[in-house]
């Protein structure tokens, strides 16, 4: 079963990707502080706001959606009040299409 970050769903294949090179963590290497502490939602939601910008162009509000829908599937999430969060969200459709188009 492949691995991925439970705060931004980036897959964790090999072990430089994992937080601190620990292969038990379940953390990718963007998402923790250097002593090993998970981000900010803020941070991480402007990580993958930067990452889909620069697979998708300039394009902030759709960058913004799909973050949005993206951090709301990962159970790091699940139990967090985190205000960025609130807004317009992609659908399951254009999320999908999107990550196909982003293979």
């Amino acid at each position: 079963m492949e691995k991925y970050c439970q705060a931004c769903g980036m897959p964790l294949t090999k072990k430089e990707d994992f937080a601190n090179g620990d292969e038990n963590s379940n953390f990718c290497l963007y998402c923790v502080n250097e002593d090993g502490s998970v981000k900010s939602c803020e941070d991480i939601f402007e990580g993958g706001v930067q990452y889909f910008m620069s697979q998708l162009g300039d394009d902030r509000a759709l960058a913004e959606k799909m973050v949005r829908k993206n951090m709301s599937q990962l159970p790091y999430w699940k139990d967090k009040n985190c205000d960025i969060m609130n807004g317009e969200m992609a659908t399951d459709e254009e999320f999908a299409e999107v990550l196909k188009r982003i293979g």
